[in-house]
């Protein structure tokens, strides 16, 4: 599909959406109203790592949370890392909070705490992918880049009918964001985009009736807004068995830091066998003695495996740890731990299970 094919077509698109956002702009924490000043560069990177895979709600409350605690970028970088996991908990994908931080860092030590403007120059910054890139440099810089999020690459497949599958069509579908994008509010007009995608353009039953370029869109002729993107068959994921390990003295329970490197680093977590993406735990409890085993409590799903968990209950009075590795948490602050959503599963089921 050749660009110049819908110039005119493009040009009627980004006024009418542009027009669209004027009035209905979503209010979210990060953004200025349409119109205003330039947002604050660190909560637009901030926001923008943060939505990765995650629904603007569920990133509401970690943003206030984050921004009230580090309220600029040197803030951040002086913080431990082990807090800004915690902090980041329940959020998912922890290495974005581990780049996170060492951006921050990069930011502070390199940058003299000042964001680059241009996308070429983002994309050094640590964590910082394309569309990361192109999105801090037109919304908090009004440079002219091309955004395209999981709504907008929705969006503009449908205006336009793109039927090659993902992730081929990705190329088609920035070549026509590309089109669309003006020279001038580039990052205004990507987050119109976005609302869109969010809002009216939605992956099931599009509200096609109050959609502000409806007439334009080549999906919504066809009658099959639905089948656009195209998406390829999705693969049966494996199943993981994992087993972690309670041990509980003096209402305290015993924590672990799971390694640097790997799922789910650096993290503070129960103590476990080992478990990975592509192997099951050995199963092996930490210390010897008594262990009551549960089985198959939790179930949990990655993006390319699911992972069903035992909890081994350690049932002896001696216990014998490495104290310089291991860390005795008080059961009535758990919830200060920052532990991930799988462990925080576990311990949510063994409380239970006690009353």
């Amino acid at each position: 599909m050749a660009v110049d094919s819908f110039s005119a077509k493009a040009r009627k698109i980004s006024a009418n959406i542009g027009a669209h956002y004027v009035d209905n702009a979503r209010k979210l924490p990060w953004r200025s109203p349409p119109g205003g000043d330039l947002p604050d560069p660190y909560h637009v990177w901030l926001s923008e790592i943060m939505l990765q895979q995650t629904t603007v709600g569920a990133v509401k409350s970690y943003f206030e949370t984050f921004t009230g605690r580090w309220p600029t970028v040197e803030r951040l970088a002086n913080a431990k890392q082990a807090d800004v996991l915690a902090a980041w908990a329940g959020l998912g994908y922890y290495a974005r909070a581990r780049n996170l931080h060492k951006c921050a860092v990069h930011i502070t030590e390199k940058l003299n705490g000042i964001f680059p403007q241009k996308e070429s120059e983002l994309l050094q910054l640590p964590g910082v992918g394309a569309y990361t890139a192109a999105a801090i440099a037109s919304i908090a810089f009004g440079e002219r880049a091309v955004v395209v999020d999981a709504n907008i690459e929705r969006l503009v497949a449908r205006l336009f009918a793109i039927d090659t599958p993902l992730p081929r069509g990705k190329a088609e579908i920035r070549a026509a964001m590309d089109a669309i994008t003006p020279a001038k509010g580039a990052g205004a007009f990507a987050q119109a985009c976005m609302d869109m995608g969010a809002t009216i353009c939605t992956s099931k039953k599009p509200k096609c009736d109050i959609c502000p370029v409806q007439k334009q869109c080549a999906a919504c002729e066809l009658g099959n807004m639905e089948s656009f993107p195209v998406k390829p068959p999705k693969k049966v994921k494996p199943v993981r068995r994992a087993r972690f390990f309670w041990v509980e003295q003096q209402d305290r329970i015993l924590l672990a830091t799971r390694p640097p490197q790997g799922m789910l680093g650096g993290m503070r977590a129960l103590p476990d066998d080992g478990w990975a993406a592509r192997s099951d735990g050995h199963a092996t409890p930490p210390i010897a003695g008594d262990w009551r085993v549960h089985d198959n409590i939790v179930q949990h799903s990655f993006t390319h495996f699911s992972l069903e968990v035992d909890l081994a209950v350690y049932q002896g009075e001696k216990i014998a740890t490495d104290m310089d590795h291991d860390i005795w948490w008080p059961l009535d602050d758990i919830a200060e731990a920052g532990l991930p959503t799988l462990y925080a599963k576990a311990v949510k089921w063994k409380l239970k299970e006690e009353k």
